[in-house]
């Protein structure tokens, strides 16, 4: 099958949803399946406002439009509600052609949490981008059940995985700060919450792994933890492996890939009992949830890290992307002509 997916979201920037559609690329790619990929490296773009790592593209209507009719895609995904997934979903809503889309991010929680734009407001705009795609994909059964209390009538489930050939427990010292380690990765934002983390009477060393527009002032105000910066997927193993406990303190993600990679290295995880971690967690015994961060975190100390590791090797990228292609929605065969509607 050639499949298009469009997405404003990826390299240079570091985060789930990135991780999530290149590891969905590589597998489709071994299951014999064509995938081309519009993303805004292929446009003119400008940093987002109040999240400058983020590059939305301009003006890409016309380019977009070319590139889905030059590939003549079996099937179209569209993975993001920015610039990118406008424009896509002009072409195929204009040319009467089926699509799918995916819900991978809180947006409206962090639209609020940034400039306290009204959840209902956020909402109503994602139904009208996603009401007429005949699958929204989400990660998780807490996921769906908020999109249907929302409104929304066309969700279906889409996984996670974690790969396990990179991430896994090795002895490592690479932290080489007082025990316990607790350890934080992420994007550094206000949406991810980590004060409540950095914040906490806990014994041993905090750290901080990531980069974000909160990281100036985090280290301002909280001195006592360690800032290590942003560090390439390839590269965190050795420090998940040296940590004691992962602490998640977000309330707004859908998922956390992070929680899975965290895992599969031997680190048990401390978060919030909220959309995300209760879909990952539950009741695996790999991790601790309570509404008291300081208290999960010290009762997680207490979890083997072989339980960590048993349940990461219960998440596989190539079901959560078998997945995928069943949401999938072909185009009807020999489609051809497509709207001469003039676009900007």
């Amino acid at each position: 099958m050639k499949i298009m997916i469009i997405t404003d979201a990826w390299e240079p920037q570091v985060n789930g949803v990135v991780r999530t559609l290149k590891q969905t690329r590589k597998e489709l790619t071994l299951m014999g399946h064509e995938v081309d990929m519009i993303t805004p490296l292929e446009f003119k773009t400008f940093p987002c406002p109040t999240y400058p790592d983020i590059s939305l593209s301009i003006l890409p209507a016309k380019k977009v439009s070319k590139r889905i009719k030059e590939f003549k895609p079996d099937a179209i995904h569209i993975s993001t509600e920015g610039p990118l997934g406008l424009a896509a979903r002009s072409f195929a809503i204009r040319n009467k052609i089926p699509y799918s889309t995916a819900y991978h991010t809180r947006f409206p929680e962090y639209v609020y949490a940034r400039i306290k734009i009204p959840l209902a407001w956020t909402y109503r705009f994602l139904r009208w981008f996603h009401g007429p795609s005949c699958a929204v994909m989400a990660p998780t059964p807490a996921v769906m059940r908020d999109l249907q209390k929302y409104g929304f009538t066309n969700v279906v489930m889409w996984s996670r995985g974690v790969d396990l050939d990179r991430f896994q427990f090795k002895e490592s010292n690479l932290i080489n700060h007082p025990k316990p380690i607790f350890l934080y990765v992420g994007r550094v934002s206000v949406e991810k919450n980590i004060e409540a983390f950095l914040s906490l009477d806990l014994p041993g060393s905090k750290v901080v792994i990531g980069d974000g527009p909160s990281l100036t002032l985090l280290k301002d105000k909280y001195p006592n933890a360690t800032y290590l910066g942003s560090k390439d997927q390839a590269d965190l193993p050795p420090y998940y492996s040296s940590a004691d406990v992962f602490v998640f303190p977000s309330k707004t993600d859908t998922f956390g890939l992070v929680l899975l990679e965290a895992m599969a290295c031997g680190l048990p995880v401390a978060a919030y009992p909220v959309t995300g971690p209760i879909d990952v967690i539950s009741n695996s015994g790999s991790g601790v949830l309570d509404e008291n961060l300081r208290e999960a975190c010290l009762e997680a100390l207490k979890i083997p890290k072989e339980a960590a590791i048993a349940h990461a090797k219960s998440y596989s990228w190539r079901a959560a992307s078998e997945q995928f292609v069943r949401h999938l929605v072909p185009l009807p065969e020999g489609l051809v002509e497509y709207s001469t509607e003039i676009e900007i």
